[in-house]
């Protein structure tokens, strides 16, 4: 069986699910079924496909039943916290036949979480199609829809997401290390200087989010003196610039993982910060 798809399916995956963890148990389990099914592969489609079929379907079986993974800014009152996770884009640059396509491929934060409010098939259905550029019958084939069905799920999908984002630029991730570097100094000031007016906060797991500069600026005076020292180092999210922090508290011996920050940028000021305070997605960027 090969193993050459393994990185664009955990991909494919992570879109349906919204958490690179559960896409790479998925991944896994597509593997062992399209083994024990080995003998029933009657080439008619590509290998690729018949993967892409056998993920597809373990993704709409996993989804059954659960809640939808979100952002604290999309949470409805007394929703269950189920958390939309980051991905490093350190992931989608891998060497290999499909290296160039994941590089190319959506996985903005924002386009993720609409993707979160369709019905899981129609989600599959705009993956295939708009994503990755899987033709009409070829997506009806997959998922045994009629052709129709298809580009009429097509069509109420991109209803509901947003257009592509303008590519992060290399004066967006200038802005985020020096907010990063200020962060790391507890340069209060000097991070609010690069807040847009309007910025927006978040802080998965917890539910809460601010909107506003100064709503942002009382909570980092709040709460950056009890952090004591910060280790910092800028990376890339999701296509977006990101900060991954290490933390060692006052009176505390070791560095702790505190979380990773991805960063939407626009004229020259940070427009939104969602700060993911998750050890294990700590854990996968640090792998990564």
């Amino acid at each position: 069986m090969v193993e050459e798809y393994r990185r664009e399916l955990e991909v494919h995956c992570y879109r349906m699910l919204g958490s690179l963890h559960e896409a790479e148990d998925l991944v896994q389990e597509t593997y062992l079924k399209a083994w024990r099914a080995r003998d029933t592969f009657d080439g008619r489609s590509s290998e690729r496909t018949w993967l892409y079929r056998i993920a597809t379907n373990a993704c709409l079986d996993a989804l059954k039943g659960r809640p939808r993974r979100a952002l604290p800014v999309d949470l409805a009152p007394g929703e269950a916290e189920h958390w939309l996770e980051p991905v490093p884009d350190a992931l989608l640059e891998h060497k290999g036949p499909e290296g160039a396509l994941l590089a190319k491929e959506r996985v903005e934060l924002a386009f993720l979480a609409a993707l979160q409010h369709l019905p899981p098939r129609q989600r599959a259905v705009l993956i295939l199609r708009d994503v990755l550029d899987w033709s009409a019958a070829e997506t009806a084939t997959l998922l045994e829809m009629t052709v129709p069905a298809v580009n009429s799920a097509l069509q109420r999908a991109k209803a509901r997401v947003p257009a592509p984002a303008e590519p992060a630029t290399p004066a967006d991730h200038e802005v985020a290390r020096r907010y990063a570097e200020a962060f790391q100094r507890a340069d209060i000031p000097a991070m609010v200087r690069l807040l847009a007016d309007d910025v927006r906060a978040s802080m998965p797991p917890l539910r809460i989010w601010y909107q506003g500069s100064p709503a942002v600026e009382q909570a980092l005076r709040a709460s950056r003196p009890a952090l004591g020292e910060i280790h910092i180092r800028c990376t890339t999210a999701n296509h977006r610039p990101a900060v991954v922090a290490h933390i060692r508290p006052p009176g505390e011996p070791a560095w702790q993982p505190f979380g990773v920050s991805v960063l939407h940028v626009s004229d020259g000021r940070i427009t939104e910060m969602i700060a993911f305070h998750d050890p294990a997605i700590v854990a996968l960027f640090d792998r990564w």
